[in-house]
């Protein structure tokens, strides 16, 4: 996070989005584990917290550590069957409609591409699990917010 003198707000920087237009449910779970991130890679609380100090303070380390794992190795080495380059994806063709200059996309031949609808099938199941994951552990640092401060 940078503090900017004109503004006298603070902004953070999400690492993990690339530049351009994203969802907010999507920028919100980048922001709080870049918050995370940010806790553990710059503020060193391993270094300036007791966190042994009694079970409560062990267990939101420990929970800490397992989140931020999650976020910089687990999560990022998810993989989907479409990154498969050995599978052919149908190309986008259109078709004119007669009697007009409108055009409508044309369903390519599902038995010549069935890998690939096998492929976006999986990928679909996988979006839906990926999606309870992240959920999952927002609520989990939403749960130990108390414990990122040095």
């Amino acid at each position: 996070m940078k503090r900017y003198r004109k503004s006298k707000g603070t902004r953070l920087a999400i690492r993990t989005l690339s530049a351009g237009w994203h969802d907010k449910d999507e920028v919100l779970l980048h922001a709080a584990f870049q918050l995370l991130a940010d806790f553990v890679e710059q503020e060193s609380p391993d270094k300036h917290i007791d966190w042994s100090h009694d079970a409560v303070h062990r267990r939101a380390w420990k929970e800490i550590r397992d989140l931020y794992q999650w976020w910089t190795k687990t999560r990022p080495s998810r993989r989907t069957p479409l990154d498969d380059k050995r599978i052919a994806k149908p190309p986008v063709r259109f078709e004119k409609l007669a009697g007009t200059k409108l055009r409508r996309l044309v369903t390519p031949d599902k038995q010549k591409y069935a890998p690939y609808y096998r492929a976006l099938g999986q990928h679909a199941r996988l979006q839906q699990k990926w999606h309870s994951e992240d959920q999952r552990n927002l609520h989990r640092l939403v749960n130990i917010r108390q414990y990122l401060w040095t």
